[in-house]
């Protein structure tokens, strides 16, 4: 797949960019973790904000394969106690709720639904994307829940289309207001939702069916 073919709308709305846009790490190497009560998502959502707020930036973006210490705050990401979900499979892009969300190309809706439960998805869309040698799926999780109203399977999408707008807490699947943007090659027989978390044990085969959503945002590392 020839990445440099593909002119994709920014997914936000505007290019995300050292300007506007923070890097944000919430692996197990960031000490100050430790400090947030991470099952407290008000506490959670005042350490994310905190950070952009002094870094003056409107976006933080981060987390694609990245091993990530926060997956503790929900049994969603317990399959068992040897086998935790904590490989981050797509990008998230926190910002304020309400932030509209666009469509990187053109589609048609696949499917949707509300992935709900503390720390799930919560509201779910997934676009399905003809690229002609192959289709190629994006996924947006924990959006508004009056977005769902809105969708239609099978309905067209045109690149650069508002599709959803970033959900608010508790309604999002509990989290502090983000964006989980993933692609995937195949869905795997999912509807409306695909695993965003993975185990160690199973990185290999995710990491193969979900590329880094970054060939789309093309945010400079």
């Amino acid at each position: 797949m020839d990445w440099n073919s593909i002119i994709a709308f920014p997914v936000m709305g505007e290019n995300l960019t050292a300007e506007n846009t923070l890097p944000m790490d919430f692996s197990a190497q960031n000490q100050t973790l430790k400090e947030v009560d991470l099952g407290n998502t008000e506490a959670f959502n005042q350490y994310v904000f905190a950070q952009l707020e002094q870094a003056q930036k409107t976006f933080g973006i981060g987390g694609y394969l990245e091993n990530r210490a926060i997956y503790q705050r929900s049994e969603v990401f317990a399959t068992d106690q040897s086998d935790f979900r904590n490989i981050h499979l797509g990008i998230d892009i926190w910002c304020k709720a309400w932030t509209p969300v666009y469509a990187p190309l053109d589609g048609i809706i696949h499917s949707f639904q509300d992935n709900a439960g503390f720390g799930n998805y919560g509201a779910t869309l997934i676009l399905e994307h003809d690229l002609g040698e192959k289709k190629l799926y994006s996924l947006y999780g924990h959006l508004a829940q009056k977005d769902l109203k809105e969708y239609s399977v099978g309905k067209e999408v045109t690149k650069g289309d508002p599709i959803a707008h970033v959900g608010p807490f508790p309604e999002n699947g509990d989290w502090p207001p983000h964006l989980h943007f993933q692609l995937m090659w195949d869905l795997e027989g999912n509807w409306g939702d695909y695993p965003g978390v993975c185990s160690q044990r199973e990185k290999e085969h995710y990491a193969a069916n979900c590329p880094d959503p970054n060939l789309i945002l093309r945010f400079p590392s």
